[in-house]
């Protein structure tokens, strides 16, 4: 028996090499060819060789196989079967007779299998194989005797059993037991016929043990050409080129649930809305893309990962205690906009950002009552010249004083607005106006106010407080007007009065400015605009 693994590994060897690619007959590949080795144990009228090991007279054939089911195959086989005895060759039995025969076989047999899964790896079955055999027997009757040569075709049969053994997916070996009948006529296969009435004792017969090789010659259907038949392809639709696992689905190395060919991190587990990326802070941007990788749970981030600053201020959102500040506001840690002078109203919104002051003057301080009326009251106190420009001696301690209003309160900014009466003429009086005003702030400049906190403007006739008809009223309208405002805010005379074209603005509009030289007619009274 040993022998005869040895003859069947050999024909496998042999069957591999010349087709490498051959895969184990199933349902997919329903066609398969194989070789075997056999080895037969002759029983007759001349004796038994039955359960005899040694010396067993070997053969082979080819074998085609056609799956039908997993209940049932076809199987055609091919044989060259050699007989003899005594088992021995040139031997004779104790009669001094002796036997030996040559058969070319061909049948069609029934495989009845297991009903067991065809990726199962073992797979029993019964056999039922009706034969045609062609046989040459050569029997000496005697030691003396010459041998007595026949040639003749018979129909017999075969009955057995075997076990297939998948070897994975690239071959099946078999063993194979059965016994084998001959329909003889008037001699039966030894040349003796026998006085029998039995079957069983008439008809002589053997044992013959099969070990073969078979693989399958077909191709399975693989519609997706990933090299796992669609029958066993748990994933059918896989693209083309995509590496596949034993049941034809993509592999996926880290096992994150994304194959590889479409994770963009297969080494390591990742989630799928990321392409198999992984995301350490649960933030929707991939560890690999995130430049912040430890934002904390539940922070809203931008497209790099980093936490959201809404308002621009370089302190995320989830840090940020004022997320709306404007851009460009100064902010502390906290986010929030930075008051430096500690009066509620933010840098960004506080025209005195280092000087408490209340919300209502913008952060700024607010001016004391008594500072308030000490430039009220500035006009009755600022004298001239009779129809000029040049300030009286008078008028510089009033002046001196608000030089130190101004340094007392660096913040404010001062608007001077000069006026006259009605008489004279309307350009006149406006440069005389102006001039006065510009006079005032000159001196104040001198002492050192910046020229920037200091505007001086002429209205000439056109904002009267009492009435020209009198001269007391004409005395009241002569005069200059010293208004504070926040620096930065618009022109207080601007506010009270309206805008004032200047000197310059006249000048550029080539409008005439009469010369302060000029004095009004004496006997004439100057031509009155009606009111």
């Amino acid at each position: 028996m040993k022998h005869l693994c040895y003859k069947a590994a050999l024909l496998g060897v042999g069957l591999f090499a010349a087709a490498p690619e051959l895969q184990a007959q199933t349902a997919d590949r329903k066609t398969s060819i194989g070789l075997h080795a056999n080895a037969t144990q002759y029983k007759g009228d001349l004796g038994s060789a039955f359960w005899k090991w040694d010396n067993m007279p070997y053969s082979g054939g080819l074998d085609i196989t056609r799956y039908v089911g997993r209940w049932l195959d076809l199987r055609l086989d091919l044989d060259y079967t050699r007989l003899r005895f005594p088992q021995n060759e040139g031997t004779f039995n104790s009669a001094g007779q002796r036997f030996k025969a040559q058969m070319y076989q061909g049948g069609l047999g029934f495989k009845l299998k297991a009903p067991i899964k065809d990726s199962f790896f073992l797979h029993p079955y019964l056999l039922v194989e009706p034969q045609f055999s062609w046989v040459l027997t050569d029997r000496y009757a005697s030691r003396t005797a010459p041998n007595n040569f026949r040639r003749f075709g018979s129909f017999g049969g075969q009955v057995g059993g075997g076990l297939d053994f998948h070897l994975g997916e690239s071959a099946v070996f078999y063993v194979q037991a059965s016994q084998a009948y001959l329909q003889t006529s008037d001699e039966n296969l030894d040349g003796i016929t026998s006085s029998s009435t039995t079957f069983w004792d008439k008809k002589d017969r053997y044992m013959q043990f099969t070990a073969g090789v078979r693989a399958n010659l077909g191709k399975a259907k693989d519609t997706d050409g990933d090299g796992v038949s669609d029958k066993k392809d748990k994933c059918p639709d896989t693209p083309t080129g995509v590496k596949v696992d034993l049941n034809g689905c993509p592999v996926d190395t880290d096992g994150d649930g994304v194959a590889d060919y479409q994770d963009k991190c297969p080494d390591v587990k990742g989630l799928a809305a990321l392409q198999g990326c992984p995301d350490a802070d649960s933030d929707g941007v991939a560890d690999s893309d995130d430049k912040c990788p430890d934002t904390p749970a539940g922070t809203r981030v931008d497209a790099s990962g980093c936490p959201l600053d809404a308002d621009g201020d370089k302190v995320p959102d989830y840090l940020d205690k004022c997320p709306n500040t404007p851009a460009g506001a100064q902010v502390d840690a906290s986010g929030c906009p930075l008051d430096r002078d500690g009066d509620g109203v933010a840098d960004y919104e506080d025209r005195c950002p280092d000087r408490a002051g209340p919300a209502s003057n913008k952060g700024c301080p607010e001016m004391k009552a008594e500072t308030k009326k000490v430039l009220n009251e500035a006009t009755k106190y600022i004298n001239f010249d009779f129809n000029k420009s040049t300030l009286k001696a008078s008028s510089y301690p009033k002046l001196q004083q608000m030089v130190q209003i101004m340094n007392e309160y660096p913040d404010y900014s001062l608007s001077i607005a000069g006026h006259t009466d009605s008489k004279g003429d309307d350009n006149y009086n406006l440069k005389l106006s102006y001039d006065r005003a510009a006079s005032a702030r000159t001196y104040m400049l001198s002492k050192g106010i910046p020229a920037e906190r200091i505007e001086a403007r002429g209205y000439g006739e056109t904002h009267p407080i009492a009435d020209n008809k009198t001269a007391a009223g004409q005395a009241k309208n002569r005069r200059v007007d010293f208004d504070p405002y926040l620096t930065g805010e618009t022109n207080a005379a601007e506010v009270k009065y309206g805008a004032a074209p200047t000197v310059a603005e006249m000048m550029k509009a080539d409008k005439p400015v009469p010369s302060l030289k000029k004095k009004a007619p004496a006997k004439k009274a100057p031509v009155r605009r009606k009111k």
